[in-house]
């Protein structure tokens, strides 16, 4: 088991960055994939992106090129840099880990991009 706490959203201006942070209590060097995903107001949640423990990575579509997915085992942190934010970008934010079959959530940061 990990448990997430997600940090770094607010509000910013479109055009603008944030970064996000998920500190985990444990360490995490041995979790195999870490995600960001988000949930729009009246959406469903959907990835946003997603990195494995050898360091790959994975981006919706729709943040390719402005979003930025890292993790520092020693920090026991993972972190997505977004720049050039849209008002669509707007949504809460939730950290993911999967261990053994198993998904495990953080509470989520909001993320409000005014345009």
């Amino acid at each position: 088991q990990v448990h997430l706490v997600e940090s770094g959203g607010g509000l910013v201006q479109a055009g603008g960055s944030l970064r996000l942070s998920c500190a985990a209590s444990r360490s995490i060097f041995s979790i195999h994939a870490m995600g960001w995903y988000r949930q729009p107001p009246g959406k469903q949640r959907e990835l946003v992106a997603v990195i494995t423990g050898g360091g790959s990575t994975n981006y919706a579509d729709s943040v390719k090129g402005r979003f930025t997915i890292s993790r520092d085992n020693a920090k026991n942190t993972v972190y997505l840099q977004m720049n050039s934010l849209k008002p669509e970008d707007t949504a809460v934010y939730y950290c993911d880990a999967k261990i053994q079959n198993s998904d495990y959530w953080g509470r989520g940061t909001q993320v409000t991009v005014s345009s």
